[in-house]
């Protein structure tokens, strides 16, 4: 019987660690899958809990200030100024002097931003509150197309960005040959078919 080694067990916790910094090496990248994640998942929770609202629930309540109610749209909508305030003072765009983490912080605080204000999309398009009528749909429809929008960009940015450059560069391809073969042509010959 060959006595044989085992390879060391490693806790998955690191596995997952690891391969995320495998998949994550670029913040870009990073930031567009945390934004994602955290428009996802704060997208669902919000149903979720303005579900639990309308049956009645006594977990959850809407929020008041003086009697008038602030609906979700109000935070996302202060969330995402904050973010765009510190995008613009460069806190976590990924230069080389911003933070990794603060980042990381604020794609999750854009994300999340997103998802309470495009909860709302039907809200802020009708001027009223129809977010359990039919018009309310239209909040859904909305957070389908960004969520694609941010999708695409997270998993599909590199094969779009190749497939855009392969097509710039075909365009320019048959752009010479289109006026090489007016060049060559002499004046009085018929035309290509």
């Amino acid at each position: 019987m060959a006595i044989t080694e085992r390879e060391p067990r490693v806790p998955r916790h690191r596995k997952v660690g690891a391969l995320y910094r495998r998949y994550f090496r670029e913040t870009r990248r990073e930031r567009l899958f945390l934004a994602s994640l955290s428009f996802f998942v704060s997208f669902a929770i919000t149903r979720l809990i303005t579900h639990s609202i309308h049956g009645g629930s006594d977990l959850f309540g809407n929020l008041s200030f003086g009697g008038r109610h602030v609906h979700h749209l109000v935070w996302g909508i202060l969330l995402l100024l904050g973010v765009g305030y510190g995008w613009l003072i460069q806190i976590g765009t990924g230069e080389k002097h911003s933070s990794v983490i603060a980042g990381r912080i604020m794609a999750v605080l854009y994300g999340l931003g997103a998802a309470l204000t495009l909860d709302e999309f039907a809200l802020w398009l009708n001027l009223r509150d129809v977010y359990w009528e039919r018009e309310g749909r239209a909040s859904i429809d909305v957070v389908a197309m960004f969520g694609a929008l941010v999708s695409a960009g997270l998993w599909g940015g590199r094969f779009l960005r190749a497939v855009w450059r392969e097509a710039v560069r075909v365009f320019r391809l048959s752009w010479r040959g289109v006026s090489r073969r007016r060049l060559k042509r002499r004046p009085g010959t018929p035309r290509d078919r």
